[in-house]
């Protein structure tokens, strides 16, 4: 799940129908080893526009710091799987990086901030029941070596 949290008015419909896509796939790559379109299904994308009163950076209300601030919180939370380092940053990284792209900046506001919550295996409901990762490593939309490496880092 990837809640994205603006001020309100900061994205138009389109950049969060981009985005609906972009920040799906951001996670989604690194997640499964490989682009994987049915895999989407899993995914969701939640905005929150709030008032600029409701938001503060530096101590200050956005409505009092004045135009010019472009301030965003990005909040990724996944099932447990293989989430090292160097792939959580991966994420971050995409993450950003469709943001920028959709709103048209040639690099993310260093107000943009990302952070990302790896949810324990067997702490994830859907459907009536708890969900795990591993029933999902035989889908299809997992390498082979992403599914051993989830399998490793999970001790299943």
């Amino acid at each position: 799940m990837i809640t994205v949290n603006t001020p309100k008015g900061r994205l138009s419909a389109e950049q969060r129908r981009t985005l609906a896509e972009t920040l799906t796939d951001a996670v989604l790559v690194p997640e499964a080893g490989q682009f994987a379109p049915p895999a989407r299904a899993g995914f969701q994308v939640h905005f929150v526009e709030r008032e600029p009163g409701m938001m503060a950076i530096g101590g200050r209300l956005l409505a009092d710091a004045g135009p010019g601030l472009d301030v965003m919180v990005i909040d990724v939370t996944v099932m447990d799987g293989d989430w090292r380092r160097e792939v959580r940053a991966e994420v971050i990284e995409r993450v950003l990086r469709a943001l920028a792209e959709a709103c048209g900046l040639p690099e993310p506001s260093p107000a943009w901030w990302v952070t990302f919550r790896v949810v324990d295996e067997g702490s994830w409901g859907s459907s009536g029941g708890v969900l795990s990762i591993l029933s999902l490593l035989e889908s299809g939309v997992f390498t082979e070596e992403k599914a051993k490496a989830i399998r490793a880092a999970i001790g299943a």
